[in-house]
C-alpha cells in the first residue's frame, strides 16, 4: 500500500509541479505563473509523461488567462508540439542538460514575440529579465522533477 502511494506521487509529480508553480504567481518573480512553463516543457518534450499534453494545453491556457494574452502561450505550446512531432532530426529525450538550449529557443522566441506585441522600453527590459530568470530556474526545477520521477 505504501509503495503504491509512493508510485502514485512519483507519477503525479509533474502534474503537481505545474499546479504549484502556476498557483505561486507573484508579479516580479513568477508573473502569471509563467514558471509552470518549465515542467510543462520538460514533461511534454524531454521526458514525456503519458496524458500530459492535454493537461499542458489547459495550463498554457490558464497562463494566458492570467497574462491577459488571449491564447498566446497555448498557441506557442501547440506550435512547438506540432513542430516537435513532425521533425525527426532532434530527439529531445536524448539531448544533454535536460534540453535547456531548446527550451531557451522556445521561451526566447515566445518572449520576444510577446514583448514586440506592445513595444516599449519597459516591456523589453521585462522580457529580458523574464527570459534570464526562467532560463536560470530551468535547471533546478528539471533536476528536481528528474530526481523525484527517476524510478518510473
Amino acid at each position: 500500500m505504501k509503495q503504491n502511494f509512493i508510485n502514485f506521487l512519483k507519477n503525479a509529480f509533474p502534474f503537481i509541479a505545474v499546479i504549484i508553480l502556476w498557483r505561486l504567481s507573484v508579479a516580479f518573480w513568477n508573473p502569471a505563473g509563467i514558471l509552470a512553463i518549465i515542467p510543462i516543457f520538460y514533461s511534454s518534450f524531454v521526458k514525456p509523461v503519458p496524458w500530459f499534453a492535454p493537461f499542458a494545453v489547459i495550463f498554457c491556457f490558464l497562463i494566458d488567462y492570467r497574462f491577459d494574452s488571449l491564447v498566446f502561450w497555448t498557441v506557442m505550446y501547440c506550435l512547438f508540439y506540432a513542430i516537435n512531432g513532425f521533425q525527426n532530426i532532434i530527439d529531445l529525450s536524448r539531448v544533454d542538460k535536460n534540453a535547456i538550449n531548446i527550451f531557451m529557443i522556445f521561451f526566447g522566441i515566445s518572449t520576444l514575440i510577446l514583448s514586440f506585441m506592445n513595444f516599449n522600453f519597459s516591456n523589453i527590459i521585462r522580457a529580458i529579465w523574464l527570459f534570464a530568470w526562467v532560463s536560470t530556474l530551468y535547471i533546478p526545477i528539471t533536476a528536481l522533477i528528474k530526481k523525484v520521477c527517476d524510478d518510473r
